[in-house]
This record gives structure tokens, sequence and C-alpha cells, in this order.
């Protein structure tokens, strides 16, 4: 332990693993401890007697459910857009190798109290029971415009500069009404509350590109994939590639606390009396409490069905998105459903996820209109957990916090704080122009 660093990373949540990573690839001497005896923090990935002992404090879950080991559920549950920046950041660390993906069946969205498929492209709009006749054929004009669109050629433009227009004026000049506005921001755009109306539209056009683009990919019924067995997968295989690049990983190490010198600056971690030095820590906000503050809370259902979500067109692995405006909130609804399929549970069991931004102390009755949706389950576990973000000054004090997990049920925004922490930690910008087909490996 008494060597020296350049990074120490303390935990192995999913940020902090993909950080690694991309520290270890790049050449620095990296040392990563957990005080736990497993990977994944809080984005572990539970078998069924520790999904019992962690929700109903004993391990005696019932045999009808079937073989404990045969479940791998995620605590954070999340898709992947399959051209999105995490694939690119998997691939560009060849981290790919140690995994295999499965397209997901369907991304549907909650509108007037019924699920529909998102359209992704023009002639799904065409068919779409989202949308009246006109509007279908507005919805369509604009999905191609958004498909033409290229910031590189203005004649693609029509004469608009996405990065001054807001999204409301683009959409009102193809005259789309609210119904559709809602699920062309919240399911095809994936923003997560409304600001983005007021925002410069370029942002969404992007964003809707992406997902057209993700979802042409694998001709599935969603733009997302998933690894078999799940993201608990993910942390083990940084580990892995880490290991290949001279990283020292260390789990099981209790207190782990960060050492400072006189002016403030980071000077190492102590474990078990001994002190590794170093020039930077990168952790999760439970390894420094009081450089962090709490911005909020997730509320969430986790369900054990032996059937898919109801009108899904029995999809084994789907996304349900519950914008706010449907709900009456302040912030979107999330349904996650894997299954077997994936191999997250033993066949014919489904494990659903229910998230939202936590707007009261009652998560049984905020999450219900989700949990309506899901159908008869066999068991249902609720809790709500508390979001941070850090509050430090890294050019200061050389700590790299990651902000703590939201409630959405897809890597975007995980995945942006990564890359914003790389560039505080490195001064570089990651470059992620790599070959996609590099991750299609194993979609079957």
């Amino acid at each position: 332990m008494d060597e020296e660093y350049d990074v120490i990373v303390l935990g192995t949540g999913l940020k902090e693993c993909i950080l690694s990573g991309l520290l270890s690839v790049d050449g620095l001497k990296v040392l990563h401890m957990d005080r736990n005896d497993y990977y994944g923090g809080e984005c572990a990935s539970l078998n069924l007697v520790q999904l019992w002992k962690r929700f109903r404090g004993d391990d005696k879950p019932p045999a009808h459910l079937g073989s404990s080991r045969d479940y791998n559920v995620d605590m954070v549950p999340k898709f992947m857009m399959a051209n999105g920046t995490l694939v690119r950041v998997l691939i560009h660390t060849d981290v790919t190798k140690y995994l295999y993906f499965k397209a997901v069946d369907g991304s549907f969205v909650y509108n007037k109290g019924k699920v529909h498929k998102v359209p992704a492209t023009d002639m799904e709009a065409l068919k779409s029971p989202l949308m009246g006749l006109f509007e279908k054929r507005r919805a369509r004009k604009f999905i191609l415009y958004v498909q033409d669109y290229s910031e590189t050629d203005p004649k693609t433009h029509e004469g608009m500069d996405l990065t001054r227009v807001t999204t409301r004026d683009l959409i009102a000049k193809y005259g789309l009404d609210d119904n559709t506005v809602d699920f062309i921001g919240h399911a095809l755009a994936l923003h997560r509350d409304d600001r983005y109306l007021n925002e410069p539209a370029l942002d969404t056009v992007k964003r809707m590109k992406l997902y057209a683009e993700s979802f042409a990919r694998f001709q599935g019924g969603s733009p997302y994939i998933y690894p078999l067995y799940g993201l608990g997968e993910l942390p083990q295989a940084f580990a892995r590639l880490s290991a290949v690049y001279g990283g020292t990983y260390m789990l099981n190490k209790p207190e782990c606390k960060v050492e400072f010198n006189e002016e403030g600056k980071v000077i190492g971690v102590t474990s078990e009396g001994e002190t590794a030095k170093c020039k930077k820590v990168v952790c999760d906000p439970s390894y420094l409490p009081n450089k962090v503050r709490k911005v909020g809370k997730v509320a969430r259902a986790i369900a054990i069905m032996s059937h898919p979500i109801p009108n899904t067109n029995e999809s084994h692995s789907v996304q349900v998105i519950l914008p706010q405006k449907q709900l009456g909130r302040r912030s979107d609804m999330y349904l996650f459903c894997c299954s077997y399929s994936h191999n997250v549970a033993p066949k014919g069991k489904f494990i659903a996820f229910v998230s939202t931004d936590a707007e009261t102390d009652h998560p049984e009755t905020e999450l219900k209109p989700g949990i309506d949706l899901l159908g008869p389950v066999d068991e249902i576990f609720f809790e709500t957990y508390d979001r941070y973000e850090p509050v430090n000054e890294p050019a200061l004090d050389n700590c790299f916090i990651s902000t703590s997990y939201d409630a959405t049920t897809h890597f975007e925004s995980t995945v942006l704080d990564v890359l914003n922490m790389y560039t505080l930690i490195t001064g570089k910008v990651l470059d992620l122009s790599v070959d996609l087909s590099a991750a299609s490996a194993a979609e079957e």
C-alpha cells in the first residue's frame, strides 16, 4: 500500500469503474479500492438471497421464486442507447470484449392513460395511434426534418440556426400539439422535465437523431441494448481491463480515509493503518460526505413478476416513460423491465423497476401510476435513496466526486457526468470517434 499512485479511485460503482478504466488506458498508475467485499457499490447486482436480506431482513426467499443464483437484479438498472456515448466509451476502452449485449425488445410511452410504442421513424409516426391523421402528417414532416438535419450542411437547416432557435419555436414551426411534443421531448429526446422547451433546439434534435440511429442499428423494437446477466458485469469487466494496464484493485478495505495536507490538497488514502500516496482521488459521494450536498431523492419499486408488462407486445425487456405532464408531476416516471431472456431471472420470471425523483415521502403512493401498469406482481419492494452532488472545487483539493445516480432508466445522463469528470481530471476531452460495430457481437 505504501506506493505512490497518480490516482486513487474509491468505490466500484459504474462511474468510478469507467473512470478507472479510462485513466488506466491513458497510462496513469491507478489504485482502485472499495470498502465493500463486492463490486458495484450502489450499482451492485443482487441475487435473490441478497435482495431478501436487503429489503426483508432475512435470507430465506420463498421457494416458488426459483433458484437464488439465477437472479441478477441490478440496483441501478439502466438501458444503453445502441449508438450512445456509453457504448462508445466501452468500445474506446476495449472492455466490450468482456461483455455480451442483447437488444431490448420495446420502447414505450404513457399517454392519456394508455401505453403506446414510441414512434422512432417517419413511417412509424404515420401508423401511431398516439396522433390523429393530420397530426401524424405534421409529426412525420418534423421527424423527416430531424433525420435529414446535418450541422455542417446549411441546406438542411431550413433557414434556422438551432444554436439560437428554442425547441419551443422549432416545434411551433411544424404546428405540433402539446400531446405530440410531450412524447417527442420525453420518450424520443429523453428529456427529464420541460425546461428543454426554452433551450436551443440543437440538443433536442441531436438527441432525436441518436434515438433514430440507435433504433436502426439492431432492427429491433427499441434503440436500447443491455448486457446479458445485467449491469453487474460492467464493473467486473472494467476491473479486468484495469488489471491489464497495471491498475490495482482492492475490495473489502474498511474506512478508506482520504488524507489532506495543510493546504487542503489530497495526499493519499489510509486503510487498516497503511497510507497509499496519490496526486488525485476519484470517488462516489459516500467517501467524502463533507464535500457533497443533498440535491433530492429517488423513489423506486422493484417487482418480481411472472409475465411481461401488459400492453407492451409481450416484450421481455422494455422501457416505458411516463412524462411528467401526463401525471401532473414535476419530473418523469420510468418503468424498466428485464427477464430471463437477458439472464437476469429464472425462466418465466420478470424483474420490473418503477422509479422517479421523489416529490413526497411516500414511495408506495407516489409510484402508483407506474405500478398500476405492471399487472399482478409476485413480490414488490419499495425504497427511497438520497441523491448527492459535489460542492468542492477540484482545482483546489484534487478530489473528483461523482454525482449520485438519477431516476432515469437509460444511461445518457450518467455517462455525461463521467465524461465531465474525465475532462476535469485529465484536462482532455475523450475522443469518442470509434467503430460502433465492435459492440454488436452478441445481440443474439
